[in-house]
């Protein structure tokens, strides 16, 4: 339960944990996410921080390295209003957390300063409810345009990963698609206005 996980980050009997190992894709980056509910480093009693560890994997022999892919992480809002708070960052490609890892785990970078503690300790807060909370993250592989976040969120955790990339790329190429013709249409309706006023001059 968040509660006893915070108290005991506070009380530092164990200030950070693990989320479950996932992958990035069927075939793709082992990682998992590490959290510090009461804030780690300078971020320490003001902030929940929150970092990425990406894990020696099965398919590290076939994927990029160094890791150079947009993290996205997500607070959930868990009610109607659906005021996520969302912050990402780009690797730095240069650091060891970011190489192909040699070790089971490379050392997490991520948001030290992801969530203010104030906000997250406040009665009938959004982003805990029933005592949990849900942070979802994100691995940019194709530049998802910030307006398509409210819908990549809006997927169904549950959805097996390659089917939430193939839906959000689906979604891409729809937008793409809406945003041409609605582009043509301009141009039509432009194109129709010149002759009115060409027609005009002339009469």
């Amino acid at each position: 339960y968040f509660s006893n996980f915070l108290a005991d980050a506070q009380s530092e009997r164990q200030t950070s944990i693990y989320s479950p190992v996932f992958y990035s894709s069927p075939n793709g980056y082992k990682m998992r996410l590490r959290l510090y509910l009461a804030g780690d480093g300078n971020a320490r009693r003001t902030h929940m921080s929150i970092f990425f560890v990406l894990m020696r994997g099965e398919y590290d022999a076939i994927l990029e390295f160094p890791f150079s892919f947009k993290v996205t992480f997500t607070l959930i809002d868990q009610t109607s209003q659906q005021r996520h708070i969302i912050d990402s960052f780009r690797p730095d490609i240069k650091s060891n957390s970011f190489q192909r890892p040699r070790s089971d785990m490379n050392i997490a970078s991520g948001i030290p300063k992801f969530v203010p503690l104030t906000l997250i300790q406040q009665d009938n807060n959004p982003y805990v409810r029933d005592d949990t909370m849900f942070i979802k993250a994100i691995v940019d592989f194709g530049d998802i345009p910030k307006l398509l976040l409210p819908y990549t969120l809006s997927l169904n955790p549950g959805l097996p990963i390659l089917l939430q990339h193939e839906w959000t790329a689906r979604e891409i190429e729809k937008r793409a698609q809406q945003k041409a013709l609605n582009a043509t249409s301009t141009s039509i309706s432009t194109g129709q206005d010149m002759n009115t006023n060409e027609n005009e001059n002339m009469s």
